[in-house]
């Protein structure tokens, strides 16, 4: 951890802080990792402020986000294979495969949302 310096202003002492050239606000972190952001800095302010202040939320972020990607990836074939989602489905029945498919989605959507962003 970096020491911190200060400089007397008066009677007061104040931190020499560097801030980055540009603000993370503009950052794109994906739907998981603004998700996990609005998360931390709504629910968990201490983590949330330990991250910021060490520099280590956009690695988190992007963490979050990978793991997630890699979660639905994982997943969704599995979920669209039990609920019994084929390619003959879709030809016989497209309005039953789309259902089929947005509820898979959405059931792995759910558990991503619990199991890694608001944990």
């Amino acid at each position: 951890m970096a020491e911190l310096t200060y400089t007397r202003v008066g009677d007061y002492y104040i931190p020499d802080l560097i801030l980055d050239e540009e603000p993370g606000q503009d950052v794109f972190y994906g739907k998981y990792g603004d998700l996990r952001r609005d998360y931390l800095r709504e629910h968990k302010p201490k983590l949330w402020m330990v991250l910021v202040n060490s520099g280590k939320l956009a690695d988190h972020l992007k963490s979050v986000e990978r793991m997630a990607e890699h979660r639905m990836d994982t997943l969704l074939p599995q979920l669209m294979k039990a609920a019994g989602v084929t390619e003959e489905l879709k030809a016989r029945d497209q309005m039953a495969w789309v259902g089929l498919v947005n509820n898979c989605r959405a059931r792995a959507d759910e558990i991503i949302l619990t199991d890694l962003v608001y944990v």
